[in-house]
């Protein structure tokens, strides 16, 4: 995925009520853009790093700004977690993900379990197969991990895959993960200890796994391979 219009850097001051930030742009002018990432974004939001924005000219938008990026002085790390859906789209179209090819029809946000909309829908004729997509950003100790934050809407997501499985269908969790610079993919268990043993037991009752690495840079990101994980 290239970036329609090149991103504009500035220097990262502050991220605050989860949907803010502030930024100092090479300008000197200093602006508040939109963080399209509800997580607590661990690892990923220090003051003084630098950061990429892009920029909408539409004119119903309170805030033109959208962080799209963070530097660690390390590597690049795509915070738009609106983005990973589009990224696995993609990287299946092109056959990156090799796990997820062979299938007649993708269709995104299908209505199914208990209120809840599948993120992408794979099927040809009966055979169907749920791929659920999660945005990784949080490196910790060499490995990347998911969630940053508790999540039960993502413990609702890993029952309603072991439903479909008991329903004869194939589910998949399939972890972005936009950054590079840790290992191997693992749940994080100290930070949400209940995810971490509802994806014990979904792998267990045959949910699959696949967490796929970005390659992120100024101009475009895109998914590149499957990585291994660890299950505590």
């Amino acid at each position: 995925m290239k970036f329609e219009r090149k991103l504009i850097p500035g220097i990262l001051i502050q991220r605050y009520k989860r949907f803010l930030a502030d930024v100092k742009l090479d300008s000197g002018e200093t602006v508040t853009a939109h963080c399209p990432n509800s997580g607590s974004m661990k690892t990923c939001k220090e003051p003084g790093w630098k950061v990429l924005l892009s920029q909408s000219d539409n004119p119903k938008r309170k805030l033109k700004y959208t962080w799209e990026m963070v530097h660690n002085e390390k590597c690049w790390i795509g915070i738009n977690t609106h983005l990973a859906n589009k990224l696995a789209v993609e990287a299946i179209y092109n056959g990156t993900i090799a796990e997820l090819q062979g299938y007649e029809s993708l269709r995104t946000e299908v209505k199914y379990g208990q209120n809840s909309r599948i993120d992408i829908l794979l099927a040809s004729g009966e055979k169907k197969c749920y791929v659920e997509v999660k945005n990784v950003t949080l490196v910790e100790d060499g490995f990347y991990k998911f969630p940053d934050a508790v999540t039960t809407r993502g413990q609702k997501h890993l029952r309603e895959l072991q439903e479909m499985m008991r329903q004869g269908h194939r589910a998949v969790m399939l972890y972005v993960i936009q950054r590079n610079d840790g290992g191997i993919f693992k749940p994080a268990a100290e930070i949400d200890p209940v995810y971490s043993r509802s994806l014990q037991e979904a792998y267990a009752n045959g949910v699959e796994i696949l967490p796929c690495l970005a390659n992120v840079s100024e101009d475009e990101i895109y998914l590149q391979k499957i990585i291994p994980f660890e299950l505590e």
